[in-house]
């Protein structure tokens, strides 16, 4: 309510003054509907956009408390952990006398027999093996000769590849860093190793991978079917870009300065694939493929976002039940027959092309633009069977990559950022392959030595 004494002040005013005062009224009214209509905006999560689920809102409500009550739950099937057939040690607890009466039991058959086992590690120590390479002087020739070192023990060798393994597992794999690791080392593993070897280590490691990272990319450029995804880096305090390309059963990892083009360019160089799975950065969409399949995952995101920010829009909720409904029928498409699955696929692409007949204005016109502009993106994976709706895979393969980020933080060198992508080329394939990835580093480290503990060499 307006005073007496601001009345009295804006009669004295011209008209001038009041007109003046008005547009300012007016600006400001403006301003604060703008605000108001944002705040009312339902916020950004990995729900309703593109935005990965570590940015989201984290509730500060306080997490259910766990029941004390040990066992099953109520129409749970009991778990018990299964007794090893073939233990390292068997001790005998007999009965040799009552304790009531002090009869001798020694010779009575036993009613039961309840066996337990407690499961031990044994305290670790690393083994030494010392090569003595003798150098004698030839008295014919007077050459010096010296004694040949075996495979796996050459000169500038200092540990075994399953140390080296177990070094770079526990960085690589498990994200622990140097100034952890060397503590690791030595309270559990009772070595004593200077953080410089820890890193050479690492190093060697992402050489010897690279080789191998490199095999598997020429492979995985005449694969039919490519995905791809990239996430943010950080090499030397600056923003760099890891890409991944996933096949069927190999991953291809990069980590370069930047996410455009040149990237994909580089990687595929004179190859093309039948399709390519992708969000719809232009970069990816502009990979060399005859067609491309846009992650139906990213656009069902996206339309719930504008189905919160405009309710009453029911293009986005009609569209968004087609993408889900064309997801489902690939997932049972199995259990279908051939014309049945057929009949169903010509009824949502159909379907489709009425929904991209609507118009309307305002917001949600981007995607329904964008729908247009990539229609024969949409549904490639109703026709191809070894195409998916998404590109889950390349997110997932991408996740330790963050994980590894938000621990460890920056990469100090180029060599570093080639390394651990090196790396995660060559284990990430061997574990889609079902192998093991420490095994594999393994192998990867060099010859074994543990044979020459043997009495008999």
């Amino acid at each position: 309510m307006i005073t007496e004494m601001v009345k009295l002040k804006m009669e004295e005013q011209s008209r001038e003054e009041l007109i003046t005062l008005i547009y300012e009224l007016a600006k400001e009214i403006s301003e604060l509907k703008a605000e108001i209509t944002r705040l009312k905006q339902p916020p950004t999560t990995s729900q309703n956009s593109s935005q990965p689920p570590s940015r989201d809102f984290k509730s500060s409500t306080k997490k259910r408390k766990r029941s004390k009550k040990k066992g099953a739950k109520p129409g749970h099937e009991k778990q018990e952990r299964q007794l090893v057939e073939n233990p390292n040690k068997v001790i005998e607890v007999y009965v040799d006398h009552c304790e009531n009466c002090h009869l001798n039991l020694l010779d009575q058959v036993p009613v039961q027999v309840i066996r337990r086992q407690v499961t031990e590690l044994p305290e670790i120590k690393p083994v030494v093996i010392e090569t003595r390479q003798y150098e004698v002087l030839c008295p014919c020739c007077r050459a010096l000769q010296r004694g040949k070192l075996p495979e796996g023990l050459e000169a500038g060798r200092y540990f075994g590849p399953r140390l080296e393994a177990v070094v770079t597992d526990l960085h690589h794999e498990n994200h622990v860093g140097f100034k952890r690791l060397l503590k690791i080392c030595e309270e559990l593993l009772g070595l004593t190793l200077s953080a410089g070897g820890a890193v050479s280590i690492v190093e060697r490691a992402g050489k010897a991978a690279q080789a191998e990272a490199e095999a598997i990319g020429e492979r995985f450029r005449k694969s039919k079917v490519i995905g791809s995804d990239e996430t943010s880096a950080r090499v030397h305090g600056k923003n760099w870009w890891q890409w991944v390309f996933v096949g069927e059963r190999c991953e291809y990892h990069l980590i370069e300065p930047n996410r455009g083009y040149d990237v994909v360019e580089k990687f595929m160089r004179e190859c093309e694939a039948e399709v390519w799975v992708c969000d719809c950065w232009k970069a990816q969409l502009n990979a060399p493929a005859k067609v491309h399949q846009i992650c139906l995952a990213h656009q069902i995101r996206n339309l719930q976002g504008l189905m919160e920010k405009r309710p009453r829009l029911a293009w986005a909720r009609e569209m968004q039940m087609l993408f889900r409904k064309a997801i489902h029928l690939r997932n049972r498409q199995e259990k279908m027959t051939a014309g049945g699955y057929k009949r169903q696929t010509a009824l949502i692409e159909t379907r489709l092309e009425q929904l991209l007949e609507r118009t309307f204005k305002g917001l949600g016109r981007n995607l329904l633009e964008r729908y247009r502009k990539y229609r024969t993106s949409l549904f490639i994976f109703l026709h191809r069977t070894d195409v998916p709706a998404h590109n889950n895979a390349c997110e997932r393969a991408l996740r330790p990559s963050v994980i590894h980020r938000k621990v460890l933080g920056s990469f100090r060198s180029d060599w570093g950022a080639q390394a651990y992508a090196a790396l995660a080329t060559v284990l990430n394939t061997a574990k889609r392959n079902g192998q093991s990835a420490f095994q594999k580093l393994v192998r990867l480290m060099g010859a074994p030595v543990l044979h020459f503990l043997s009495p008999s060499i």
